[in-house]
């Protein structure tokens, strides 16, 4: 059973009119008017945001495990509301930190196409196969750090120029963002096969996501209704976790050499599609 067990709206109504409610108030409107919410859940909603701050702060690849965590406490429909407030946060984090070391010609290059994924995941993100979108997107990323491993190991030096490597990437990572909130493994992929040194890697992935998740919050508002005032106030108590992880994120980042930061990215990555797989 769901950790959280007041998902499900109150309307101390009888017959027709508790039918009308819940036809109206779809699924994901359900945490909106939640007023309790497990200990079980807030333990994994504050890991979940400790995760992303080390994330945001340049720990890349383990941002599968937030997704992972909101999950499990909320219906993930429900999380992919709750996880997008606090991904902008601490986008904003990175953005100041790192804002020096951005690459704005990745961010030109790889945002349009994103903007497309996001616009094909608003559009049939709602209705697809949540066991086949997991399958696929594991089997792309394994293939993908495959290949990339084998590419370092020929010692090739050149990096994708071809426009549809870029398109071909950036769609599947706008897609998998707006659908759950996935496009961290895929994007890593990109900026590993562009060979971006650690800094520049966080600080152009720092811009790139502040303004693909800042574009994403209509969506949610409007169109999926999965960011309501309920779930606002509750992202504002789970900013202390995002602080703490950014803190520690950037003590982490500055004792990891070049070669080992990209080695590690790769690793996380390929360990990321496991958990998608199985999760």
């Amino acid at each position: 059973m769901n950790q959280v067990t007041s998902l499900r709206p109150h309307f101390y109504m009888f017959g027709k009119s508790t039918e009308l409610a819940l036809r109206f108030c779809p699924q994901s409107m359900f945490l909106s008017i939640a007023t309790e919410i497990s200990p079980t859940s807030w333990i994994l909603s504050f890991l979940a945001a400790f995760v992303i701050g080390l994330s945001k702060a340049g720990i890349k690849g383990i941002a599968i495990i937030n997704v992972t965590f909101m999950a499990i406490a909320f219906e993930a429909k429900q999380s992919t509301g709750i996880v997008l407030p606090l991904l902008v946060v601490a986008d904003i984090f990175a953005v100041i930190y790192y804002n020096r070391h951005t690459q704005w010609k990745y961010v030109a290059q790889f945002l349009p196409w994103m903007i497309l994924g996001i616009l094909l995941g608003s559009w049939f993100g709602m209705d697809l196969p949540e066991q086949a979108f997991k399958i696929c997107m594991a089997i792309i990323i394994f293939l993908t750090v495959a290949f990339i491993v084998w590419w370092d190991q020929k010692k090739v030096k050149n990096v994708p120029s071809h426009w549809a490597f870029a398109s071909g990437v950036g769609t599947l990572a706008g897609f998998t963002t707006m659908v759950g909130n996935l496009a961290g493994p895929i994007s890593n992929i990109y900026f590993l096969a562009m060979r971006l040194p650690k800094n520049h890697f966080i600080g152009t992935a720092a811009w790139l996501f502040l303004i693909i998740n800042v574009f994403k919050l209509p969506f949610h508002f409007f169109i999926w209704n999965t960011i309501t005032e309920e779930t606002l106030l509750f992202d504002l108590k789970l900013i202390p976790g995002i602080i703490v992880g950014f803190i520690l994120g950037i003590k982490i980042v500055k004792l990891i050499d070049e070669d080992f930061f990209r080695k590690m990215i790769l690793v996380l990555t390929a360990l990321g599609a496991v958990i998608i797989l199985f999760k």
